[in-house]
Protein backbone atom coordinates (compact mmCIF):
# COMPACT_ATOMS: atom_id res chain seq x y z
CA UNK A 1 0.00 0.00 0.00
CA UNK A 2 1.32 3.45 -0.90
CA UNK A 3 2.10 5.88 1.94
CA UNK A 4 -0.50 8.34 0.59
CA UNK A 5 -3.16 5.64 0.78
CA UNK A 6 -2.08 4.74 4.29
CA UNK A 7 -2.34 8.37 5.42
CA UNK A 8 -5.76 8.78 3.84
CA UNK A 9 -7.06 5.62 5.49
CA UNK A 10 -5.57 6.63 8.84
CA UNK A 11 -7.08 10.08 8.88
CA UNK A 12 -10.44 8.75 7.80
CA UNK A 13 -10.37 6.34 10.71
CA UNK A 14 -9.35 9.02 13.19
CA UNK A 15 -11.96 11.46 11.88
CA UNK A 16 -14.74 9.42 13.45
CA UNK A 17 -16.27 11.78 15.98
CA UNK A 18 -16.49 10.61 19.55
CA UNK A 19 -19.68 10.90 21.57
CA UNK A 20 -20.07 14.52 22.66
CA UNK A 21 -20.74 13.60 26.30
CA UNK A 22 -18.27 15.14 28.78
CA UNK A 23 -17.15 13.85 32.16
CA UNK A 24 -15.35 16.43 34.30
CA UNK A 25 -12.87 14.85 36.70
CA UNK A 26 -13.73 17.43 39.39
CA UNK A 27 -17.28 16.06 39.56
CA UNK A 28 -15.74 12.67 40.37
CA UNK A 29 -13.65 14.05 43.22
CA UNK A 30 -10.43 15.30 41.61
CA UNK A 31 -8.67 18.08 43.55
CA UNK A 32 -6.85 21.07 42.11
CA UNK A 33 -4.19 20.44 44.73
CA UNK A 34 -0.94 18.50 44.26
CA UNK A 35 -0.94 17.49 47.92
CA UNK A 36 -4.04 15.39 47.19
CA UNK A 37 -4.16 12.23 45.08
CA UNK A 38 -6.81 12.20 42.33
CA UNK A 39 -6.21 8.74 40.84
CA UNK A 40 -9.61 7.40 41.88
CA UNK A 41 -11.41 10.42 40.40
CA UNK A 42 -9.66 10.09 37.03
CA UNK A 43 -10.46 6.41 36.75
CA UNK A 44 -14.08 6.83 37.88
CA UNK A 45 -14.58 9.42 35.14
CA UNK A 46 -13.00 7.10 32.54
CA UNK A 47 -15.19 4.18 33.60
CA UNK A 48 -18.36 6.29 33.50
CA UNK A 49 -17.44 7.67 30.08
CA UNK A 50 -16.80 4.21 28.69
CA UNK A 51 -19.96 2.73 30.24
CA UNK A 52 -22.11 5.37 28.56
CA UNK A 53 -20.74 4.80 25.09
CA UNK A 54 -17.72 7.10 25.21
CA UNK A 55 -16.96 10.80 25.08
CA UNK A 56 -14.53 13.18 26.73
CA UNK A 57 -13.01 13.04 30.18
CA UNK A 58 -12.31 16.70 30.90
CA UNK A 59 -9.31 17.88 32.90
CA UNK A 60 -10.05 21.55 33.64
CA UNK A 61 -7.43 24.23 34.34
CA UNK A 62 -5.52 23.40 37.50
CA UNK A 63 -2.87 21.05 38.89
CA UNK A 64 -3.80 17.44 39.59
CA UNK A 65 -1.66 14.67 41.06
CA UNK A 66 -2.37 11.08 40.10
CA UNK A 67 -1.09 7.55 39.83
CA UNK A 68 -1.96 5.21 36.96
CA UNK A 69 -4.93 6.25 34.77
CA UNK A 70 -6.29 3.41 32.61
CA UNK A 71 -8.01 4.45 29.38
CA UNK A 72 -10.88 2.37 27.99
CA UNK A 73 -12.68 2.12 24.63
CA UNK A 74 -14.05 5.35 23.13
CA UNK A 75 -12.54 7.62 25.80
CA UNK A 76 -10.75 10.88 25.02
CA UNK A 77 -8.76 12.38 27.88
CA UNK A 78 -8.92 16.12 27.17
CA UNK A 79 -6.66 18.59 28.99
CA UNK A 80 -7.99 22.10 28.84
CA UNK A 81 -5.71 25.11 28.60
CA UNK A 82 -3.93 25.56 31.92
CA UNK A 83 -4.47 21.95 33.03
CA UNK A 84 -1.47 19.97 34.29
CA UNK A 85 -1.42 16.32 35.30
CA UNK A 86 1.47 15.59 37.67
CA UNK A 87 2.57 12.01 38.22
CA UNK A 88 2.72 10.98 41.85
CA UNK A 89 6.25 10.42 43.15
CA UNK A 90 5.12 7.46 45.27
CA UNK A 91 5.89 4.18 43.40
CA UNK A 92 2.94 2.54 45.18
CA UNK A 93 0.62 4.70 43.07
CA UNK A 94 1.82 2.84 39.97
CA UNK A 95 0.85 -0.81 40.36
CA UNK A 96 2.35 -3.32 37.99
CA UNK A 97 -0.09 -4.06 35.17
CA UNK A 98 -0.78 -7.68 34.30
CA UNK A 99 1.42 -9.14 31.60
CA UNK A 100 -0.26 -8.47 28.23
CA UNK A 101 -0.85 -11.09 25.57
CA UNK A 102 1.70 -9.39 23.29
CA UNK A 103 5.22 -10.29 24.40
CA UNK A 104 8.23 -8.08 23.84
CA UNK A 105 11.83 -7.62 24.89
CA UNK A 106 11.11 -4.79 27.37
CA UNK A 107 8.36 -6.72 29.19
CA UNK A 108 9.39 -7.52 32.77
CA UNK A 109 6.22 -9.46 33.55
CA UNK A 110 3.99 -6.40 33.56
CA UNK A 111 4.35 -2.69 32.97
CA UNK A 112 4.31 0.61 34.87
CA UNK A 113 2.84 3.79 33.40
CA UNK A 114 1.10 7.05 34.27
CA UNK A 115 -1.48 6.67 31.46
CA UNK A 116 -2.04 3.08 30.37
CA UNK A 117 -4.23 1.12 27.97
CA UNK A 118 -4.19 -2.42 26.63
CA UNK A 119 -6.42 -3.63 23.81
CA UNK A 120 -8.47 -0.43 23.80
CA UNK A 121 -10.09 1.05 20.68
CA UNK A 122 -10.74 4.64 19.66
CA UNK A 123 -8.82 6.34 22.46
CA UNK A 124 -7.23 9.78 22.56
CA UNK A 125 -5.30 12.28 24.65
CA UNK A 126 -5.88 15.84 23.46
CA UNK A 127 -5.87 19.47 24.49
CA UNK A 128 -3.36 22.21 25.22
CA UNK A 129 -2.56 21.05 28.76
CA UNK A 130 0.56 19.37 30.14
CA UNK A 131 1.42 15.90 31.42
CA UNK A 132 4.43 15.99 33.76
CA UNK A 133 5.85 12.64 34.86
CA UNK A 134 8.14 14.13 37.56
CA UNK A 135 10.68 11.63 36.33
CA UNK A 136 13.63 12.75 38.42
CA UNK A 137 11.91 11.34 41.50
CA UNK A 138 11.38 7.87 40.02
CA UNK A 139 14.07 5.31 40.80
CA UNK A 140 14.71 1.67 39.98
CA UNK A 141 12.45 -0.83 41.70
CA UNK A 142 14.48 -3.48 43.57
CA UNK A 143 12.13 -6.25 42.42
CA UNK A 144 12.68 -5.41 38.73
CA UNK A 145 15.52 -5.98 36.31
CA UNK A 146 18.01 -3.19 35.84
CA UNK A 147 18.77 -0.84 32.96
CA UNK A 148 15.72 0.15 30.92
CA UNK A 149 13.62 -2.63 32.53
CA UNK A 150 13.83 -1.36 36.10
CA UNK A 151 10.18 -0.40 36.62
CA UNK A 152 10.25 3.37 36.18
CA UNK A 153 6.88 4.52 34.78
CA UNK A 154 6.35 5.81 31.27
CA UNK A 155 4.13 8.86 30.81
CA UNK A 156 2.03 7.00 28.20
CA UNK A 157 1.99 3.28 27.40
CA UNK A 158 -0.57 1.86 24.97
CA UNK A 159 -0.35 -1.85 24.09
CA UNK A 160 -2.28 -3.56 21.26
CA UNK A 161 -4.62 -0.57 20.89
CA UNK A 162 -6.42 0.52 17.71
CA UNK A 163 -7.35 4.01 16.52
CA UNK A 164 -5.14 6.09 18.81
CA UNK A 165 -4.68 9.85 18.80
CA UNK A 166 -2.37 11.94 20.99
CA UNK A 167 -2.49 15.56 19.85
CA UNK A 168 -1.74 19.11 20.97
CA UNK A 169 -0.48 18.21 24.45
CA UNK A 170 2.83 18.96 26.16
CA UNK A 171 4.56 15.87 27.57
CA UNK A 172 7.37 16.36 30.09
CA UNK A 173 9.77 14.60 32.40
CA UNK A 174 8.90 10.92 32.34
CA UNK A 175 10.51 8.33 34.57
CA UNK A 176 11.85 6.52 31.49
CA UNK A 177 10.51 6.59 27.87
CA UNK A 178 8.00 9.41 27.56
CA UNK A 179 5.46 7.66 25.33
CA UNK A 180 5.51 4.07 24.14
CA UNK A 181 3.12 2.61 21.56
CA UNK A 182 3.52 -1.17 21.41
CA UNK A 183 1.76 -3.37 18.82
CA UNK A 184 -0.77 -0.63 18.05
CA UNK A 185 -2.61 0.21 14.82
CA UNK A 186 -3.80 3.46 13.23
CA UNK A 187 -1.94 5.92 15.43
CA UNK A 188 -1.81 9.70 14.99
CA UNK A 189 0.73 11.68 17.03
CA UNK A 190 0.58 15.34 16.07
CA UNK A 191 1.27 18.87 17.32
CA UNK A 192 3.03 17.57 20.42
CA UNK A 193 5.63 19.38 22.50
CA UNK A 194 7.88 16.89 24.27
CA UNK A 195 10.62 17.80 26.76
CA UNK A 196 12.26 14.79 28.37
CA UNK A 197 15.36 15.56 30.43
CA UNK A 198 14.71 14.23 33.92
CA UNK A 199 16.23 10.75 34.02
CA UNK A 200 18.27 8.21 32.04
CA UNK A 201 16.56 6.39 29.13
CA UNK A 202 14.48 9.53 28.50
CA UNK A 203 13.35 8.86 24.91
CA UNK A 204 10.79 11.28 23.49
CA UNK A 205 8.57 8.78 21.64
CA UNK A 206 8.91 5.05 20.92
CA UNK A 207 6.77 3.46 18.21
CA UNK A 208 7.29 -0.25 18.67
CA UNK A 209 5.93 -2.92 16.33
CA UNK A 210 3.06 -0.68 15.18
CA UNK A 211 1.18 -0.39 11.88
CA UNK A 212 -0.09 2.73 10.11
CA UNK A 213 1.38 5.53 12.19
CA UNK A 214 1.76 9.25 11.52
CA UNK A 215 4.09 11.45 13.61
CA UNK A 216 3.81 15.05 12.47
CA UNK A 217 4.15 18.75 13.24
CA UNK A 218 5.75 18.26 16.64
CA UNK A 219 8.76 19.37 18.67
CA UNK A 220 10.80 16.73 20.50
CA UNK A 221 13.73 17.48 22.83
CA UNK A 222 15.14 14.56 24.83
CA UNK A 223 18.19 13.36 26.71
CA UNK A 224 18.04 9.92 25.10
CA UNK A 225 16.82 9.03 21.59
CA UNK A 226 14.06 11.31 20.32
CA UNK A 227 11.85 9.81 17.56
CA UNK A 228 12.49 6.10 17.91
CA UNK A 229 11.11 3.19 15.88
CA UNK A 230 11.57 -0.24 17.42
CA UNK A 231 10.42 -3.80 16.96
CA UNK A 232 10.90 -5.44 20.35
CA UNK A 233 8.49 -8.29 19.54
CA UNK A 234 7.29 -10.31 16.56
CA UNK A 235 5.14 -7.52 15.06
CA UNK A 236 6.81 -5.37 12.40
CA UNK A 237 6.86 -1.59 12.37
CA UNK A 238 5.31 -0.78 9.01
CA UNK A 239 3.56 1.97 7.06
CA UNK A 240 5.03 4.81 9.15
CA UNK A 241 5.21 8.50 8.24
CA UNK A 242 7.37 10.99 10.18
CA UNK A 243 7.10 14.55 8.87
CA UNK A 244 7.40 18.24 9.73
CA UNK A 245 9.09 17.83 13.11
CA UNK A 246 11.83 19.71 14.97
CA UNK A 247 13.98 17.17 16.81
CA UNK A 248 16.73 17.48 19.41
CA UNK A 249 18.54 14.73 21.29
CA UNK A 250 21.76 14.22 23.18
CA UNK A 251 21.76 10.73 21.63
CA UNK A 252 20.05 9.91 18.31
CA UNK A 253 17.50 12.31 16.84
CA UNK A 254 15.63 9.98 14.45
CA UNK A 255 16.46 6.35 15.05
CA UNK A 256 15.15 3.04 13.78
CA UNK A 257 16.20 -0.45 14.75
CA UNK A 258 17.97 -0.70 18.11
CA UNK A 259 15.64 -3.68 18.59
CA UNK A 260 14.57 -5.22 15.29
CA UNK A 261 12.89 -8.59 15.88
CA UNK A 262 9.81 -8.01 13.70
CA UNK A 263 11.54 -5.73 11.19
CA UNK A 264 10.53 -2.50 9.44
CA UNK A 265 8.68 -1.88 6.17
CA UNK A 266 7.48 1.20 4.32
CA UNK A 267 8.95 4.08 6.30
CA UNK A 268 8.75 7.69 5.13
CA UNK A 269 10.79 10.34 6.98
CA UNK A 270 10.63 13.86 5.58
CA UNK A 271 10.86 17.59 6.18
CA UNK A 272 12.44 17.49 9.63
CA UNK A 273 14.92 19.81 11.33
CA UNK A 274 17.45 18.30 13.72
CA UNK A 275 19.28 20.64 16.07
CA UNK A 276 21.16 20.54 19.38
CA UNK A 277 19.13 20.31 22.57
CA UNK A 278 18.33 23.42 24.59
CA UNK A 279 18.68 21.54 27.87
CA UNK A 280 21.51 22.44 30.22
CA UNK A 281 21.53 18.92 31.70
CA UNK A 282 22.13 15.60 29.97
CA UNK A 283 22.02 12.03 31.24
CA UNK A 284 23.72 10.38 28.26
CA UNK A 285 25.21 10.99 24.84
CA UNK A 286 26.92 14.05 23.43
CA UNK A 287 26.19 17.75 23.80
CA UNK A 288 25.69 18.05 20.03
CA UNK A 289 23.96 14.66 19.76
CA UNK A 290 25.37 11.36 18.53
CA UNK A 291 23.52 10.93 15.21
CA UNK A 292 21.01 12.85 13.13
CA UNK A 293 19.60 9.79 11.32
CA UNK A 294 20.18 6.14 12.32
CA UNK A 295 18.76 3.13 10.46
CA UNK A 296 19.73 -0.21 11.98
CA UNK A 297 19.04 -3.95 12.03
CA UNK A 298 20.81 -5.92 14.78
CA UNK A 299 18.40 -8.52 16.23
CA UNK A 300 17.16 -10.21 13.08
CA UNK A 301 14.28 -8.81 11.04
CA UNK A 302 14.20 -7.12 7.65
CA UNK A 303 14.29 -3.40 6.93
CA UNK A 304 13.06 -2.48 3.46
CA UNK A 305 11.21 0.29 1.70
CA UNK A 306 12.66 3.34 3.47
CA UNK A 307 12.47 6.86 2.04
CA UNK A 308 14.22 9.75 3.82
CA UNK A 309 14.14 13.25 2.36
CA UNK A 310 14.61 16.90 3.23
CA UNK A 311 16.45 16.80 6.55
CA UNK A 312 18.47 19.67 7.97
CA UNK A 313 20.93 18.46 10.60
CA UNK A 314 22.78 20.92 12.80
CA UNK A 315 25.39 19.37 15.06
CA UNK A 316 25.55 15.64 15.97
CA UNK A 317 28.81 13.71 16.04
CA UNK A 318 27.66 11.71 12.99
CA UNK A 319 25.11 12.84 10.41
CA UNK A 320 23.94 9.56 8.80
CA UNK A 321 24.43 6.04 10.21
CA UNK A 322 23.21 2.85 8.51
CA UNK A 323 24.15 -0.34 10.28
CA UNK A 324 23.45 -4.03 9.71
CA UNK A 325 24.82 -5.97 12.69
CA UNK A 326 24.16 -9.32 14.31
CA UNK A 327 23.67 -8.93 18.05
CA UNK A 328 20.94 -11.61 17.68
CA UNK A 329 19.22 -10.81 20.97
CA UNK A 330 16.06 -12.82 21.68
CA UNK A 331 12.94 -10.78 22.35
CA UNK A 332 11.89 -13.28 25.06
CA UNK A 333 13.89 -16.03 26.76
CA UNK A 334 12.02 -18.92 25.13
CA UNK A 335 12.25 -17.51 21.58
CA UNK A 336 14.71 -18.99 19.06
CA UNK A 337 17.85 -17.03 18.34
CA UNK A 338 17.01 -14.65 15.48
CA UNK A 339 18.78 -15.20 12.16
CA UNK A 340 20.98 -12.60 10.53
CA UNK A 341 18.79 -9.65 9.53
CA UNK A 342 18.64 -7.81 6.22
CA UNK A 343 18.61 -4.16 5.08
CA UNK A 344 17.67 -3.17 1.53
CA UNK A 345 15.86 -0.70 -0.71
CA UNK A 346 16.65 2.59 1.05
CA UNK A 347 16.77 6.09 -0.43
CA UNK A 348 18.13 9.18 1.33
CA UNK A 349 17.94 12.53 -0.44
CA UNK A 350 18.20 16.28 0.08
CA UNK A 351 20.19 16.26 3.33
CA UNK A 352 22.17 19.20 4.71
CA UNK A 353 24.33 18.39 7.75
CA UNK A 354 26.63 21.06 9.20
CA UNK A 355 28.66 21.76 12.33
CA UNK A 356 28.89 17.99 12.75
CA UNK A 357 31.64 16.21 14.61
CA UNK A 358 34.30 14.07 12.97
CA UNK A 359 32.88 10.53 13.21
CA UNK A 360 31.98 10.50 9.45
CA UNK A 361 28.73 9.11 8.08
CA UNK A 362 28.64 5.39 7.35
CA UNK A 363 26.77 2.59 5.57
CA UNK A 364 28.11 -0.60 7.07
CA UNK A 365 27.14 -4.26 7.12
CA UNK A 366 29.25 -7.12 8.45
CA UNK A 367 31.04 -10.15 7.02
CA UNK A 368 28.30 -12.30 5.53
CA UNK A 369 25.68 -9.57 5.89
CA UNK A 370 25.64 -6.89 3.19
CA UNK A 371 23.33 -3.88 3.04
CA UNK A 372 21.68 -3.83 -0.39
CA UNK A 373 20.25 -1.23 -2.76
CA UNK A 374 20.94 2.12 -1.12
CA UNK A 375 20.68 5.39 -2.99
CA UNK A 376 21.89 8.77 -1.71
CA UNK A 377 21.08 11.94 -3.66
CA UNK A 378 21.92 15.60 -3.11
CA UNK A 379 23.80 15.34 0.20
CA UNK A 380 25.97 17.98 1.88
CA UNK A 381 28.16 16.89 4.81
CA UNK A 382 30.04 19.64 6.65
CA UNK A 383 32.28 18.34 9.44
CA UNK A 384 34.44 20.32 11.85
CA UNK A 385 37.80 18.81 10.89
CA UNK A 386 40.92 20.03 12.68
CA UNK A 387 42.09 16.53 13.61
CA UNK A 388 45.71 15.63 14.16
CA UNK A 389 47.53 12.31 13.85
CA UNK A 390 46.53 10.00 16.68
CA UNK A 391 43.03 11.50 16.97
CA UNK A 392 41.50 9.17 14.38
CA UNK A 393 41.85 5.59 13.21
CA UNK A 394 44.74 5.54 10.78
CA UNK A 395 43.91 2.32 8.91
CA UNK A 396 41.01 0.13 7.92
CA UNK A 397 42.39 -2.67 10.11
CA UNK A 398 41.52 -0.56 13.17
CA UNK A 399 37.83 -0.46 12.18
CA UNK A 400 36.59 -3.72 13.64
CA UNK A 401 33.35 -5.32 12.42
CA UNK A 402 31.87 -5.45 15.95
CA UNK A 403 28.94 -7.51 14.67
CA UNK A 404 27.45 -8.07 18.14
CA UNK A 405 27.97 -4.57 19.53
CA UNK A 406 25.36 -1.98 20.36
CA UNK A 407 24.71 -0.19 17.03
CA UNK A 408 26.12 3.31 17.36
CA UNK A 409 29.02 5.20 15.73
CA UNK A 410 30.62 5.57 19.16
CA UNK A 411 31.98 2.04 18.53
CA UNK A 412 34.41 3.57 16.02
CA UNK A 413 34.37 7.31 16.71
CA UNK A 414 36.72 9.08 14.26
CA UNK A 415 36.99 6.82 11.22
CA UNK A 416 39.89 6.81 8.70
CA UNK A 417 37.82 9.02 6.37
CA UNK A 418 36.20 12.40 6.94
CA UNK A 419 33.00 12.07 4.90
CA UNK A 420 31.49 8.67 4.09
CA UNK A 421 32.50 5.13 5.07
CA UNK A 422 30.91 2.28 3.06
CA UNK A 423 31.53 -1.37 3.93
CA UNK A 424 29.86 -4.71 3.15
CA UNK A 425 27.30 -3.41 0.64
CA UNK A 426 25.76 -4.39 -2.69
CA UNK A 427 24.62 -1.68 -5.10
CA UNK A 428 25.17 1.65 -3.39
CA UNK A 429 24.54 4.68 -5.57
CA UNK A 430 25.57 8.20 -4.52
CA UNK A 431 24.65 11.00 -6.89
CA UNK A 432 25.58 14.53 -5.88
CA UNK A 433 27.49 14.71 -2.61
CA UNK A 434 29.53 17.55 -1.16
CA UNK A 435 32.24 17.00 1.48
CA UNK A 436 33.26 20.11 3.40
CA UNK A 437 35.65 20.35 6.36
CA UNK A 438 35.56 23.61 8.30
CA UNK A 439 39.16 23.13 9.36
CA UNK A 440 41.85 21.07 7.62
CA UNK A 441 41.07 17.37 7.88
CA UNK A 442 43.97 15.02 7.01
CA UNK A 443 41.72 12.05 6.15
CA UNK A 444 40.47 11.15 2.67
CA UNK A 445 36.80 11.92 2.11
CA UNK A 446 35.75 8.35 1.20
CA UNK A 447 36.57 4.82 2.29
CA UNK A 448 35.05 1.75 0.62
CA UNK A 449 35.57 -1.81 1.82
CA UNK A 450 33.86 -4.88 0.33
CA UNK A 451 31.63 -2.72 -1.86
CA UNK A 452 30.05 -4.52 -4.82
CA UNK A 453 28.51 -2.30 -7.48
CA UNK A 454 29.22 1.19 -6.22
CA UNK A 455 28.55 4.40 -8.14
CA UNK A 456 29.60 7.73 -6.66
CA UNK A 457 29.19 10.70 -8.99
CA UNK A 458 29.05 14.48 -8.85
CA UNK A 459 31.40 14.82 -5.88
CA UNK A 460 32.62 18.16 -4.63
CA UNK A 461 35.14 18.79 -1.87
CA UNK A 462 36.32 21.85 0.04
CA UNK A 463 39.87 23.17 0.19
CA UNK A 464 40.18 21.69 3.69
CA UNK A 465 39.21 18.20 2.50
CA UNK A 466 41.43 15.51 0.95
CA UNK A 467 39.81 14.43 -2.38
CA UNK A 468 40.83 10.79 -2.13
CA UNK A 469 38.81 7.57 -1.99
CA UNK A 470 40.35 4.48 -0.39
CA UNK A 471 39.12 1.07 -1.53
CA UNK A 472 39.65 -2.49 -0.33
CA UNK A 473 38.12 -5.83 -1.45
CA UNK A 474 35.70 -3.96 -3.76
CA UNK A 475 34.47 -4.71 -7.27
CA UNK A 476 32.59 -2.84 -9.98
CA UNK A 477 33.07 0.53 -8.26
CA UNK A 478 33.01 3.79 -10.21
CA UNK A 479 33.94 7.13 -8.68
CA UNK A 480 34.17 10.62 -10.18
CA UNK A 481 37.44 11.31 -12.00
CA UNK A 482 38.22 14.30 -9.77
CA UNK A 483 38.61 11.92 -6.81
CA UNK A 484 41.89 10.03 -6.63
CA UNK A 485 41.37 6.31 -6.04
CA UNK A 486 43.88 4.53 -3.79
CA UNK A 487 44.06 1.18 -2.04
CA UNK A 488 43.30 1.30 1.66
CA UNK A 489 45.99 0.44 4.17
Amino acid sequence: MKISQVLFSLFMLLAVTMNAAEYNIVKYGAKNDTTKLSTEAFNKAVIACNANGGGRVIVPAGNYKTGTITLLDNVELHLEHGATIFASVDPNDFPRQKRPAYRSQKDIGGWYSLIYAEGAKNIAITGSGTIDGQGKYHKSRPECAGGDKDGRPRNILFISCKKVKVADVTLRNSGIWNQHYLDCEDVLLTNQTVWNHSNRNNDAVDVDGCRRVVISDSHFDSSDDAITLKSTGMAPCEDISITNCVVSSFCNAIKCGTESTGGFRNLSISNCTIKPSRSEHKHAGSWIGITGLSLEIVDGGIMEGVSVSNLTIEGTDCAIYLRLGNRARKHIKEAPTPPQGQMRNITISNIVAYNTGNYASSISGIDGGNIENVMLNNIMLVNKGGLKAGEYKASLAEVKNNAGSYPQPTMWKNLPCSGLFIRHTNNVQVNGISFVSQEKDPRPVLLLDDVNQGRITQITTSKNSVPVALTHRSSDVKIDNNIELKKAL
